[in-house]
């Protein structure tokens, strides 16, 4: 695969990740915690907040490897 197609494989996948996570943890929010405190709302957002990172830490690993060589 060449680097240009990963990268740009890879910048689909992150724009994906980052509105589908955003979504998920809204319409969670909306409909689990329209009832709690302040306090946890706060440590809900702050928590989801950071947790996308770790996937998005995958993709870039990914996109980081070296091409294999061609045989």
């Amino acid at each position: 695969m060449s680097i240009r197609l990963k990268k740009l494989i890879g910048m689909f996948l992150l724009v994906a990740l980052v509105i589908i996570y955003a979504l998920v943890a809204s319409i969670f929010a909306v409909a689990r915690l329209s009832e709690s405190g302040p306090l946890v709302q706060f440590l809900f957002f702050l928590v989801s907040g950071v947790f996308w990172v770790l996937p998005a830490m995958g993709i870039i690993k990914w996109l980081m490897l070296e091409p294999r060589a061609k045989r």
